[in-house]
Protein backbone atom coordinates (compact mmCIF):
# COMPACT_ATOMS: atom_id res chain seq x y z
CA UNK A 1 0.00 0.00 0.00
CA UNK A 2 1.19 3.75 -0.68
CA UNK A 3 2.56 5.31 1.79
CA UNK A 4 -0.12 7.89 2.01
CA UNK A 5 -2.34 5.70 2.36
CA UNK A 6 -1.43 4.45 6.10
CA UNK A 7 -2.86 6.46 8.84
CA UNK A 8 -0.37 8.18 10.56
CA UNK A 9 1.86 8.31 7.22
CA UNK A 10 1.17 11.92 7.02
CA UNK A 11 2.66 14.69 9.55
CA UNK A 12 -0.27 15.70 11.49
CA UNK A 13 1.15 19.77 10.31
CA UNK A 14 0.47 18.62 6.39
CA UNK A 15 -2.98 16.88 7.32
CA UNK A 16 -6.37 18.62 5.32
CA UNK A 17 -8.36 17.66 8.13
CA UNK A 18 -7.76 16.38 11.65
CA UNK A 19 -9.55 14.49 14.34
CA UNK A 20 -10.47 16.35 17.42
CA UNK A 21 -7.54 13.96 19.42
CA UNK A 22 -5.29 15.75 16.95
CA UNK A 23 -6.70 18.96 17.52
CA UNK A 24 -5.91 18.86 21.24
CA UNK A 25 -2.27 16.93 20.80
CA UNK A 26 -1.48 20.30 18.47
CA UNK A 27 -2.65 22.91 20.65
CA UNK A 28 -2.05 21.59 23.87
CA UNK A 29 -6.02 22.61 25.05
CA UNK A 30 -8.11 19.41 26.68
CA UNK A 31 -9.49 16.88 24.82
CA UNK A 32 -13.03 18.09 26.85
CA UNK A 33 -12.63 21.60 26.12
CA UNK A 34 -11.98 20.91 22.47
CA UNK A 35 -15.52 19.01 22.17
CA UNK A 36 -17.19 21.75 23.76
CA UNK A 37 -16.18 24.06 21.51
CA UNK A 38 -17.09 21.91 18.53
CA UNK A 39 -20.38 21.33 20.23
CA UNK A 40 -20.55 25.08 20.92
CA UNK A 41 -20.13 26.16 17.18
CA UNK A 42 -17.36 28.28 18.36
CA UNK A 43 -14.65 25.65 16.44
CA UNK A 44 -15.88 24.67 13.40
CA UNK A 45 -16.39 20.89 12.99
CA UNK A 46 -17.36 18.67 10.19
CA UNK A 47 -18.73 15.56 9.65
CA UNK A 48 -17.82 12.79 7.57
CA UNK A 49 -19.78 9.63 8.54
CA UNK A 50 -19.36 9.34 12.46
CA UNK A 51 -16.01 10.59 11.96
CA UNK A 52 -15.84 14.19 13.17
CA UNK A 53 -13.16 16.47 11.22
CA UNK A 54 -11.74 19.86 11.85
CA UNK A 55 -9.94 21.87 9.31
CA UNK A 56 -6.51 23.53 10.60
CA UNK A 57 -7.58 26.85 9.19
CA UNK A 58 -10.87 26.28 11.43
CA UNK A 59 -8.50 25.60 14.55
CA UNK A 60 -6.47 28.59 13.88
CA UNK A 61 -9.54 30.86 13.36
CA UNK A 62 -10.87 29.82 16.74
CA UNK A 63 -7.54 30.06 18.95
CA UNK A 64 -7.41 33.49 17.66
CA UNK A 65 -10.64 33.99 19.19
CA UNK A 66 -9.63 33.00 22.92
CA UNK A 67 -8.90 36.02 25.01
CA UNK A 68 -5.54 37.47 25.29
CA UNK A 69 -3.96 37.49 28.85
CA UNK A 70 -4.41 41.55 29.96
CA UNK A 71 -5.85 42.77 26.95
CA UNK A 72 -9.40 42.87 25.22
CA UNK A 73 -10.47 39.91 22.90
CA UNK A 74 -9.32 41.00 19.15
CA UNK A 75 -12.10 40.55 16.99
CA UNK A 76 -12.09 39.55 12.91
CA UNK A 77 -13.07 43.29 12.22
CA UNK A 78 -10.02 44.94 14.26
CA UNK A 79 -7.56 42.34 13.23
Amino acid sequence: MHEFGRKGAVPLTHRFSLSPEEVSALTGIGLTSIREAAASGALTARKHGTRTIILPADVKRWLKTLPVIGKKAVTEEQS
